[in-house]
């Protein structure tokens, strides 16, 4: 009789533990990025080559394909990550958006106005117009400082021409360099540093260049891309060893190659963290599962990647931290019929889609008192 109530007093002890371990309450954040893909207004600038997304360009861009656009973005925006938060993003990290009144257009979408959402944007000078950005929920996020820090790139710098193309994207994303002083003139990386409900955070936004010309031939402006987001890092730790920083963005590169993995120095596994500048890339783990944000011939790759420091994953204290990421992709995004069946619906002659990549997202959690 004595066992056998050992017993069931064991049992009925670890049964309160685990009661009381699945009572726990979070405070929960979703972060996410997404590449709008040509997300354009229809008016045209004169300083960029907007030509084709005009009412009489190549792509026929009228007032009410482009407000169909919107609504398409914003309902992506709305849902993202609300599998484990019914709130929507409270960061938003975009690309390929053509200006801050686009933004400002897409924030007033009847499912995004009412979060209130604030814009940090510059106009970068790359020769598409096309910028990255961050939005934010004003009533979690206060902004205390921002910057763009300009990529400079040359021509020279890239390695020896591909034998064929290897993934180009299909967004005429080229590599044009100026023909006085070489460069390339590509998208800025944005720096955010603001306090998330008390918490100091850094983000950073990127979009590397593309894969234009080739895989290998371009490498070395995605490894400069790289390095540059490594140093942007690196000067946040030194200013504070407890930084909490967060990168991402389409990196026209996969969780392999060199940029992320010895550029960025990111690390596969938690367990690999050291210390606080250390970046643990999730994405890795999720790309050798078959995890894919695009395709391309047939070849699904994650390019659309968030990273975290070592302070987000491990914060040693009652704060913010990360959960666990993944990769939106929803039936209604997907391409369902022809040749491209299976990959993200978007945007043809016939019908106004969402975009050629997935967006990507994490959690951030911390227990409630």
């Amino acid at each position: 009789m004595k066992i056998k109530s050992l017993i069931v007093l064991f049992v009925g002890l670890f049964a309160t533990i685990v009661v009381n371990a699945q009572a726990k309450k979070y405070f929960v954040h979703t972060v996410a990025f997404y590449n709008f893909e040509n997300c354009y207004d229809t008016i045209n600038d004169p300083k960029t080559f907007d030509e084709e997304w005009l009412p009489s360009g190549a792509q026929n861009w009228t007032s009410k394909k482009y407000h169909q656009k919107l609504e398409n973005i914003s309902r992506v925006l709305s849902e993202i990550g609300t599998g484990e938060n019914k709130n929507a993003p409270t960061f938003i990290g975009g690309a390929e958006i053509e200006n801050r009144g686009v933004l400002e257009d897409l924030i007033k979408q009847p499912k995004l106005i009412n979060y209130d959402y604030g814009i940090v944007h510059y106009d970068s000078p790359d020769r598409r117009g096309i910028d990255v950005a961050l939005l934010y929920q004003k009533k979690h996020f206060r902004v205390t400082s921002s910057i763009n820090i300009p990529l400079l790139i040359y021509k020279n710098q890239e390695g020896k021409e591909d034998s064929k193309d290897n993934g180009d994207e299909l967004t005429h994303d080229k590599a044009v360099a100026d023909k006085k002083n070489n460069r390339v003139y590509t998208r800025d990386q944005l720096l955010v540093t603001g306090f998330l409900d008390g918490e100091e955070i850094n983000i950073i936004v990127n979009h590397w260049p593309s894969r234009s010309g080739g895989e290998k031939k371009s490498s070395p402006f995605r490894e400069a891309a790289g390095a540059l987001n490594r140093r942007i890092i690196d000067s946040l730790i030194k200013i504070n060893p407890n930084a909490k920083i967060i990168t991402m963005g389409d990196l026209n590169d996969g969780t392999y190659n060199k940029s992320v993995k010895e550029g960025i120095g990111a690390k596969l596994k938690k367990t690999e963290l050291k210390k606080s500048g250390d970046i643990y890339n999730p994405f890795e783990q999720m790309a050798k599962d078959g995890n894919a944000t695009l395709f391309y011939k047939d070849a699904g790759d994650i390019f659309d990647q968030i990273m975290v420091s070592e302070k987000v994953v491990q914060p040693g204290d009652a704060s913010y931290k990360y959960w666990k990421a993944g990769v939106w992709n929803q039936p209604y995004m997907i391409q369902t019929l022809g040749q491209y069946k299976g990959y993200p619906l978007r945007h043809s002659a016939n019908e106004v889609g969402f975009s050629d990549h997935f967006p990507v997202y994490i959690y951030l959690i911390k227990e409630r008192n």
